[in-house]
């Protein structure tokens, strides 16, 4: 899909681009499949802010997205290709033969009136959810399951894919975006091919403002900030105080390892993501 660049008439506009939306066929989402998302601004019950540079942004509906796909066995027609402004990659609203809709994530190439299904029995191609006992090594797959039956949680950002790198007793090792082999379940499910909206690694917002329309506040430096609210502010011009760089609650950002090392799914990890 390409991109709009914009003409130079304002800074903002300079370097801007955006979605031309040619690959979406329609405006509207199906409003019985959409819900109300409640924006907290991030404040817990209290009131208390608990995450930070959030607040503002426009009114959005939930898109009851189908990350588990159940209905084995029962095709499903694609009736439209929709934008969804909770998430990065494009939706499709599908129709299964006796008649109920559902959203499912579109992968790219899924265009409307294309025919998908999902079981053990479906054919490998763009779409269809299978398990991954019955993919091919090296079909780009999304929509990954990490156990059985939950329902699709891994690669599911636009442009996103992973692949089977080989089977192994009752394990599928699969390359994810990130570069970990991790190991699979081989009855979990995923859905063939690679998540739409593929270019929107390439967007420049330009200016501020476009961050603002998503619910996304100003971030100020640490080092810009008075000692009492930082560890590293303070000092005259610009110091960071003598401290390494670390968060307003006293974490080290470069290099400091958060993840426990006793973690349980750490049996289930085959190449680190950082080596």
């Amino acid at each position: 899909m390409p991109l709009i660049k914009f003409k130079p008439t304002t800074p903002g506009r300079r370097f801007g681009s955006a979605h031309d939306f040619s690959d979406l066929t329609t405006d509207r989402p199906y409003r019985p499949l959409t819900e109300i998302k409640k924006r907290t601004a991030g404040r817990n019950s209290y009131g208390h802010i608990t995450t930070y540079h959030k607040g503002g942004g426009h009114k959005r509906r939930i898109r009851l997205v189908d990350f588990k796909r159940i209905k084995h066995g029962v095709e499903a027609s694609v009736k439209t290709i929709e934008y969804d402004p909770n998430r990065t990659s494009r939706i499709a609203l599908i129709e299964y033969q006796d008649g109920e809709k559902a959203y499912i994530l579109a992968p790219d190439g899924l265009i409307v009136g294309q025919k998908v299904s999902s079981g053990a029995s479906a054919e490998v191609k763009v779409g269809n959810h299978l398990p991954l006992r019955n993919i091919p090594e090296g079909t780009p797959i999304h929509n990954i399951e990490l156990e059985p039956g939950r329902g699709g949680k891994m690669v599911r950002s636009a442009g996103a894919l992973a692949r089977i790198m080989s089977k192994e007793n009752e394990f599928a090792h699969l390359k994810l975006p990130s570069g970990e082999v991790r190991m699979v379940k081989l009855d979990a499910y995923a859905t063939i091919g690679q998540c739409s909206n593929i270019d929107h690694e390439n967007i420049s917002y330009g200016k501020a403002g476009r961050k603002r329309w998503l619910g996304i506040r100003p971030t100020t430096r640490g080092v810009a900030t008075n000692p009492v609210d930082h560890p590293m502010g303070g000092g005259e011009g610009k110091s960071k105080g003598g401290n390494h760089p670390q968060s307003a609650w006293g974490q080290l950002s470069k290099g400091f390892k958060t993840r426990k090392r006793n973690k349980s799914s750490n049996r289930f990890i085959v190449k680190d993501r950082r080596k």
